[in-house]
């Protein structure tokens, strides 16, 4: 295998490890070093010039580029078989950047009616007061979408899965309607990661990841990625970073999303086996009413599912008889399972979106997009399979000794 396959030409894994990195270059060190400066020195003051307009590569200040951030989106740019890619320093910095950079006032953007809280309040209450129209419509009913794109959107924005009820979303005809309405179409594509989904390939204009969560995988770093052509992510990079949000990832976050990188195909290999075992698992349990897993039979999207992704993913919705009061006391019954919003991480979390990540929607808001008061988001970790069962099995035979609260049955 030539030096040149084995930085670019070969599995996801491999690519993630070693591409765009030669030890050679930085005096044999096998990792790639962290690059701690705020400014760039020229030899001359006419390469300063040249490269200010543009017609001399290299690096100038540190709020828009940095060696160690190029090489991280080098390498998830390439895992999403993308152009180019843009680090920020949050999944709402990768969003916030790249609306603001693609919209303006008297534009409308469509948004699907599930996302992730903070997304969606964004989109409902803060970009609108800026004279740009947001139109939220449920993006798995593509006869109804289609009245939706006639409006003429500049901009269409979805997850898929959908947080925190996992909705599976056709990324190949969403994207064709975007495409047919001249319409920017960008994926968050945080639930998935590039190693089980990539929407470009199914023809979606822009991705968007909070590497917060599967891309840096250890629950200790703030960071987010846009990947999209190289004339977007410039148009990204010198617009929504580094004149509007300034929102710029540290080197050094850089670097843990790096290592990160190394070990995200063997963990979302494991994630993706844990929670369908869990979801399996939960669907068999007398006290469990309903649960959502793209990859669990009996899942309504399943075939849909199955076409765009390689993997279930690590989040497992469902809901217990008994509500939203019998969710909270299995959260609370539960042990090595801990209760903290985010997913991702090596630990198995667990969270009531209602109550904690969709407290931004309102009730009723809730209750007509599909996020029900009394659903449980588990985000499968790293764990033994076999202490999470039993720690679940455990928080079962609590709350089943329990008496029941306000009226509640078991």
């Amino acid at each position: 295998m030539t030096k040149d396959n084995l930085l670019g030409g070969t599995g996801p894994a491999t690519r993630a490890i070693h591409l765009g990195y030669d030890p050679a270059t930085e005096n044999g060190a096998l990792t790639p070093p962290i690059y701690l400066t705020s400014t760039y020195a020229f030899e001359t003051a006419e390469d300063g010039v040249a490269t200010f307009a543009g017609e001399r590569t290299g690096y100038v200040y540190g709020r828009a580029k940095n060696p160690t951030q190029a090489l991280l989106e080098a390498r998830v740019a390439d895992l999403e078989s993308g152009e180019a890619g843009l680090a920020l320093a949050s999944g709402i910095a990768a969003i916030t950047a790249t609306v603001l950079t693609l919209v303006k006032a008297g534009d409308r953007v469509l948004v699907d009616q599930v996302i992730y809280g903070c997304s969606y309040s964004f989109f409902a209450n803060q970009i609108t007061r800026f004279g740009v129209e947001v139109i939220f419509a449920d993006f798995t009913d593509l006869d109804s979408l289609e009245a939706e794109f006639a409006k003429n959107p500049a901009l269409v924005f979805f997850e898929t899965p959908s947080n925190p009820n996992v909705r599976i979303i056709d990324i190949v005809k969403v994207s064709a309607m975007s495409k047919a309405a001249g319409a920017v179409c960008v994926v968050d594509n945080t639930f998935s990661s590039p190693i089980i989904q990539q929407p470009l390939a199914f023809g979606a204009d822009i991705v968007v990841h909070s590497a917060t969560k599967f891309l840096g995988g250890h629950g200790d770093l703030l960071g987010g990625i846009v990947v999209g052509t190289a004339d977007m992510i410039f148009r990204i990079r010198n617009a929504g970073l580094r004149m509007i949000t300034g929102a710029t990832l540290s080197a050094f976050n850089a670097f843990l999303i790096l290592r990160g990188l190394k070990t995200l195909s063997l963990r979302m290999k494991a994630h993706c086996s844990s929670a369908l075992a869990i979801a399996e698992h939960m669907s068999a349990h007398p006290m469990v009413a309903k649960v959502l897993y793209p990859m669990l039979p009996g899942f309504e999207q399943r075939e849909l599912a199955q076409s765009q992704m390689s993997g279930g993913g690590a989040i497992v919705s469902f809901q217990l008889v008994g509500g939203r009061d019998m969710g909270m006391r299995f959260i609370n019954a539960l042990e090595l399972i801990k209760c903290a919003v985010s997913l991702g991480d090596a630990e198995t979390l667990v969270q009531l979106p209602a109550g904690m990540t969709h407290a931004t929607y309102t009730p009723e808001e809730r209750l007509r997009f599909g996020i029900p008061e009394d659903l449980v988001r588990l985000s499968v970790g790293l764990e033994d399979l076999d202490d999470l069962i039993l720690d679940i099995n455990r928080a079962f035979e609590t709350i089943a000794s329990q008496p029941a609260r306000d009226g509640q049955g078991k």
